[in-house]
C-alpha cells in the first residue's frame, strides 16, 4: 500500500483568521493526503518543529495578516538550519504580488492567493512535492 502524502497546514503569527486554511486543509485530506493542521498563532519555530517531528512532505502556509514576508522565510530558514531542505513549501491568503518574488526566493515554491482553485492547489502539490 503506498504512503500517503502528508502535509502540515499552519497559520503564523497573530492571525487568528483560519477559514481559507481550513478549506484547503479539507481539500487536501479529500484528495486522500494526510493533513495536520496546527491551528492558529504559530511562530516559526513550532511550524518547523511540528514539520519536522509529523515527517511531512508538504508544508502549507496562510497568512492573511501581512507578516508573511518576514515569518515565511524565516520558517524557512529554520529548517534548513535543522537540514530540512526537501519539504514542498507553499504559501497561500492575501500575498501581495510584488511579495510573491521575495518569498520564491526565500523556498516557496508557489503562492495561492484568494480565490485559487482548490483542484490546481492539489495538482501542483502532486506535480512538485519533492519528498515520497
Amino acid at each position: 500500500m503506498e504512503r500517503k502524502l502528508r502535509v502540515l497546514v499552519a497559520k503564523l503569527g497573530l492571525d487568528a483568521h483560519d477559514r481559507g486554511a481550513k478549506v484547503v486543509a479539507r481539500a487536501y485530506r479529500d484528495a486522500g493526503f494526510e493533513v495536520i493542521y496546527t491551528g492558529i498563532y504559530q511562530r516559526p519555530e513550532q511550524v518547523a518543529e511540528a514539520a519536522i517531528q509529523e515527517d511531512v512532505d508538504v508544508l502549507a502556509v496562510s497568512s492573511l495578516a501581512g507578516a508573511h514576508a518576514t515569518l515565511v522565510p524565516q520558517l524557512v530558514e529554520i529548517l534548513k538550519a535543522q537540514g530540512v531542505d526537501d519539504l514542498l513549501v507553499l504559501a497561500g491568503g492575501v500575498i501581495p504580488e510584488e511579495d510573491i518574488p521575495t518569498l520564491k526566493a526565500a523556498g516557496v515554491a508557489e503562492v495561492f492567493g484568494p480565490g485559487a482553485d482548490l483542484d490546481e492547489i492539489i495538482r501542483f502539490t502532486r506535480e512538485n512535492v519533492k519528498r515520497v
